[in-house]
């Protein structure tokens, strides 16, 4: 159901800017029109509460109907109001749930579409609630880093009793209108018919109308005794990006078995209110819109339309072209992967499966649903097999004459109009697009590792990429449940691009007298998944020693060069797959072990260096750490590789283990202030050399006053 079910009721009296009233025989209907999702902002709680006064005064009115306009019922609070005045203005949702409950007439909500956050809350806090069968009913604001502030902590558990709703509540993944009938949430569902569902509801209330209206407000919650309490909060993940916000909502939900009704909402209000004001809260929401924003093109030709794509095709079947595949065939799309010998393929293949399978045992894939997935990739050994495919994904050796020689065989066998796109991590997308006679059609979709579970892909357009082929990329990603970033060619794109300060700083901080561990440690603390030299070791350092040697003739003499990296790879120390890197492995574990033959490597370098090693704070590893990522952010965005400063945010928080609950690298310079990121990029200078001369991007912004890169 895509637009109101009640779009045909005439005459509609304006109750507010986004409320109206409408009154059909003894029926009188509010509806809510704020597009795009009739988010419960000061206006349509003002109109919603007018509406409610003015049905009550009319006698020929007997119940009301809330009900929303165009695709929803209401998609919660308006978030950007939050941390404003328009928040708190009168009446407040409690305010408009309390004129719902003091109404001598009964009131339903009839949801379409979605009700989430506020939205939902709106609804529990009427008499009854209908639901379209297909709806989506939440209180995912644990998502955003805050828990239902309006009163859901207090209703729902009162509707659908305590386990119920902790769970509801701080996994914050909505159900449908089905499921919302069997859990007790709604009171009825309706397919297409919802006016005639409605009316019959209503007639029957009226018909037989109980001694007093029903609220979940006044129904009695069974507590959950010590030890369930216990091991609710127990099961809580506390490395979770929301872990506050879902223990401030569970230990809300189980008050409400242990507090009165107004008590319990009190209660909600102050975790709401301490959160909304919190770091974490709003580092999430900055990253709800940063993600929305990041998957638009600024300057895009208007008309500009996708190409169709049907089928898929993927050249290599290594870990990541496996998880490629695994991507497409996920989301319903058939794939054709292609490897160059038949033991490679069936080393893929069979890693697919093995994928399939783990997910199969953890319950979250069928078997039946592992061989639908299975069936839709199609193993060649025959690169013309890529002919008719639509999308052709490049996955090979991270070489540019490898990926070269590619392109130009998928150039002779691809149908005209097909996307060539190469996942290379760091490659100039122009030179590869350069062995086509297409590069219009060229483009870079830079998946992360595990393909199949990391959420980020950096499209990349080159200088010759069609807009068609960018709308499409950008589209598809979506589908196929990615969070895509389009960004520019340069060395490393964005994300990887920015690990190179980032690694500098911390093999200059090893020999300026830090130790793996400590650098590794202190940058954990701080929230980052995990630490750069750990990091290195679980990627490869061969990886990254390549293309230091690749970049070598172009690092300029004067320019400090540590040689900590290069002289552990030399010796054969690639890390886990080796046994050895930063930290030493035992026996196929991947737990780091620290290893003095590295520190001694590490002093040796330093010695010859003419280095004196001190002593190193955990500040200062920080501190070096998360401004050497925003000084190259920032030059990022005044060189146009990236569209705005946080799609830097989304890379970070996405695919490089970034806290989220510090917003991304970005967001985080911010919350430090501008200013201040300036005078230490300074200092640093000062001391540490001219590569850490601030970027005219944050200089220029500090000057206009502003604490912000964004436009």
């Amino acid at each position: 159901m895509s637009a109101s079910p009640f779009a045909a009721l005439t005459p509609r009296d304006p109750c507010s800017e986004t409320v109206s009233l409408s009154i059909a025989g003894q029926i009188a209907y509010l509806l809510i029109n704020n597009p795009p999702v009739n988010g419960l902002g000061a206006s349509v709680r003002q109109g919603l509460a007018q509406g409610l006064a003015r049905a009550q005064a009319d006698a020929a009115v007997r119940a009301i109907v809330i009900a929303g306009e165009g695709r929803m019922f209401s998609g919660g609070a308006d978030v950007r109001q939050f941390n404003t005045p328009l928040a708190n203005a009168e009446p407040t949702l409690r305010q408009v749930a309390e004129r719902i409950g003091a109404s001598t007439k009964p009131v339903v909500a009839v949801i379409h579409g979605m009700a989430l956050g506020g939205g939902l809350e709106l609804a529990l806090a009427c008499h009854y609630r209908l639901a379209a069968e297909e709806a989506k009913l939440g209180l995912p604001e644990v998502n955003l880093g805050l828990l239902p502030g309006g009163g859901g902590t207090q209703r729902l558990p009162r509707l659908i009793g305590t386990q119920a709703a902790l769970a509801m509540i701080t996994g914050g993944r909505p159900v449908s209108g089905v499921k919302a009938r069997q859990l007790s949430i709604v009171d009825d569902v309706f397919g297409d018919d919802a006016q005639a569902t409605v009316t019959a509801f209503v007639q029957s209330l009226l018909a037989n109308p109980p001694a007093s209206w029903p609220l979940a407000a006044h129904r009695p919650v069974e507590p959950l005794d010590a030890q369930a309490q216990e091991s609710a909060l127990a099961a809580l993940n506390p490395k979770a990006r929301n872990a506050l916000a879902q223990r401030r909502a569970a230990q809300c939900v189980l008050a409400a078995g242990t507090v009165p009704f107004e008590a319990g909402l009190d209660l909600e209000r102050e975790g709401f209110g301490e959160l909304v004001n919190g770091p974490e809260s709003k580092a999430l929401r900055h990253l709800f819109f940063a993600e929305r924003a990041a998957a638009k093109v600024e300057g895009q030709p208007s008309g500009v339309t996708t190409r169709s794509v049907a089928s898929v095709g993927v050249v290599g079947a290594g870990t990541m072209g496996g998880g490629i595949a695994m991507c497409f065939a996920n989301a319903g799309i058939p794939v054709v992967l292609y490897e160059r010998d038949q033991a490679a393929l069936d080393r893929g293949l069979g890693l697919i499966r093995k994928n399939y399978d783990v997910s199969a045992k953890k319950g979250k894939l069928s078997a039946e649903q592992v061989d639908q997935r299975m069936a839709r990739i199609t193993p060649s050994l025959d690169m013309s097999a890529m002919g008719q495919a639509d999308l052709i994904i490049e996955a090979v050796f991270e070489e540019l004459a490898v990926k070269q020689a590619v392109f130009t065989q998928l150039d002779a066998v691809c149908k005209p109009g097909a996307i060539l796109a190469t996942n290379t991590s760091r490659l100039d997308i122009n030179l590869i697009a350069q062995a086509t006679k297409r590069p219009q059609d060229v483009i870079g979709l830079h998946f992360f590792s595990p393909a199949n579970v990391m959420k980020l892909l950096e499209v990349v357009r080159s200088d010759s990429t069609a807009d068609d082929v960018i709308a499409t990329s950008m589209k598809l990603a979506v589908d196929i449940g990615k969070i895509p970033v389009l960004v520019r060619v340069c060395e490393g794109f964005v994300g990887n691009r920015m690990l190179s300060p980032y690694w500098r700083e911390a093999w200059f901080l090893l020999e300026e007298g830090a130790t793996p561990a400590q650098i590794d440690g202190a940058l954990t603390r701080f929230g980052m998944a995990m630490g750069p030299l750990a990091m290195g070791d679980m990627a490869g350092l061969d990886i990254n020693w390549a293309a230091r040697k690749r970049l070598a003739p172009t690092r300029p003499k004067d320019e400090r060069y540590s040689r900590v990296a290069d002289r552990i790879c030399e010796l054969g120390r690639f890390g886990q797959k080796t046994g050895a890197g930063y930290y030493r492995y035992e026996g196929g574990s991947r737990t780091p072990i620290p290893d003095p033959e590295v520190d001694a490597i590490i002093a040796e370098v330093a010695a010859e260096a003419g280095i004196e090693r001190r002593e190193i704070s955990d500040e200062e590893i920080v501190a070096r750490s998360m401004l050497a990522l925003v000084n190259e952010g920032a030059r990022i965005v005044e060189e146009g590789v990236a569209q705005r400063p946080a799609d830097i945010d989304v890379v970070y928080t996405s695919g490089y283990g970034f806290p989220a609950t510090r917003g991304g690298p970005m967001f985080y310079a911010e919350t430090l202030g501008l200013a201040n990121v300036v005078a230490t990029l300074t200092q640093f200078a000062a001391v540490h050399g001219k590569h850490w001369t601030p970027a005219p991007l944050l200089v220029e912004a500090v000057k206009a006053g502003k604490n912000s890169l964004g436009k």
